[in-house]
């Protein structure tokens, strides 16, 4: 016997994640009878995804219930769990900024105006959780994890938890060596989109010898011949090279990551391509343009299926699990089904030497009684010192300026970035992307 939940998405106008997280609650036997609310404030893509839902759920045969609104006090009411997937504005305002701040030196702009945007309706979003639904979960996917995720559950009352497909970087380690990927057990914890692999087994052993005998013999054929898709980024040289400087792989985004701390790989175009390969990997130029292209030419495929009525959603859509963590975890915590996964929640004393109001991602054991974050020990010192606590402190100043309104945080923000020649350029971006 199974239980019926209330699951609202905010943003659902995301079309391929909307429609996994249909698909997945579809196939999850225990939470028959759930409703699934969709909000957008674009009301084109709305009714869009609610046509698609609403037929998948027929299609496959599913005991689904699926509720659209433009309204979010609406779609709040009464929910049991909130996925926030939003980002405000949108990718044409913040490539708006991106393109004014690189005409100001900073080589593929700078992302502050958008983290403070994101900050502003994760805030919104939270404190109507706590007026309308208090007891339901907050799932928060939309970025920065890190930065929102830290402010809600310092500023808030909201149950919040951060979930990110980083962690899934490991998979690639293990297709490229040829390995099982059921056999491979691993252990990624940091911050999101900075995370290390500490742990990683095959078949009961220590698999870290496996990828070092790749690099030692067959890395630069790969890299020589390899075509890589422009997020695939994990056996890329930057990833190796840093695994060979801190002494563990750095796991999905944090291999790409731009902190300031590594700053080196991402001075030009040129550059890109030495460490991620031709296309420059997911953040070059010639990257992320094919990842908006991409994401127009499948908002634009989808919509001609939802126009058809003959086309079958389920052919796009196949039923079976999309891999995403959020409904798995909502299965194990209402129907008590224990399963591990990788979460981001504050760290009380998961990952040493962080502090316990600062928001970790880390293996967790979810099921009945809630969620049960792993204790993982501490990661070494080369990588606290030159990566994770620069990178606390990157978040504290965003944080700062966001709950303060005090700009000359960001100001320091920019005065600590490689990019800056000068205090007035640092003004001037600041002035002209802040106003």
């Amino acid at each position: 016997m199974g239980t019926a939940v209330r699951l609202t998405i905010i943003g659902a106008g995301s079309a391929v994640f909307s429609m996994n997280l249909v698909r997945d609650v579809c196939l999850a036997e225990g939470l028959g009878g759930s409703t699934v609310t969709l909000m957008d404030v674009d009301e084109g893509r709305l009714d869009i995804i609610h046509e698609l839902a609403r037929r998948y759920a027929d299609e496959v045969g599913a005991d689904l219930n699926v509720e659209k609104t433009l309204e979010r006090e609406a779609a709040l009411r009464d929910a049991d769990f909130v996925v926030n997937t939003a980002l405000p504005g949108g990718h044409d305002r913040a490539e708006r900024e991106r393109a004014m701040t690189e005409e100001r030196g900073y080589y593929r702009g700078l992302g502050h105006a958008t983290v403070q945007r994101c900050l502003d309706l994760m805030m919104a979003v939270a404190r109507d959780v706590e007026r309308l639904c208090p007891a339901a979960w907050l799932i928060q996917v939309g970025n920065p994890v890190f930065e929102g995720c830290t402010l809600l559950t310092r500023q808030t009352g909201a149950k919040v938890l951060g979930l990110c497909h980083g962690h899934y970087g490991y998979r690639e380690i293990a297709d490229v060596l040829g390995l099982d990927r059921e056999g491979v057990a691993f252990e990624a914890p940091g911050f999101n989109h900075c995370i290390w692999m500490t742990h990683f087994r095959y078949k009961g052993r220590d698999a870290y010898p496996l990828i070092d005998r790749w690099i030692e013999e067959e890395s630069e054929d790969y890299w020589r011949t390899y075509q890589p898709h422009f997020a695939q980024t994990q056996m890329s040289p930057a990833a190796v090279h840093m695994y060979r400087f801190y002494g563990l792989m750095p796991i999905g985004d944090a291999s790409r990551a731009l902190w300031s701390d590594v700053w080196w790989y991402h001075l030009s175009e040129e550059t890109k391509r030495r460490w991620w390969g031709p296309v420059g990997g997911f953040d070059s130029t010639e990257g992320w343009g094919r990842y908006l292209n991409g994401l127009e030419g499948r908002l634009a495929h989808i919509h001609r299926i939802a126009e058809s009525p003959d086309a079958r959603v389920s052919d796009e859509f196949p039923p079976r699990p999309s891999g995403e963590q959020v409904v798995p975890i909502i299965d194990a915590l209402v129907n008590d089904r224990p399963g591990h996964f990788q979460v981001n929640v504050p760290n009380n004393g998961a990952l040493a030497g962080v502090r316990d109001d600062v928001v970790v991602e880390v293996p967790a054991v979810i099921d009945g009684r809630g969620i049960r974050p792993l204790c993982v020990g501490r990661l070494p010192e080369l990588i606290m010192l030159g990566v994770m606590w620069p990178r606390w402190l990157q978040m504290e100043r965003t944080l700062a300026a966001y709950t303060t309104g005090d700009r000359r945080y960001l100001t320091q923000a920019l005065l600590h970035d490689h990019r800056t020649g000068t205090w007035e350029q640092a003004e001037e971006a600041l002035e002209a992307l802040m106003g």
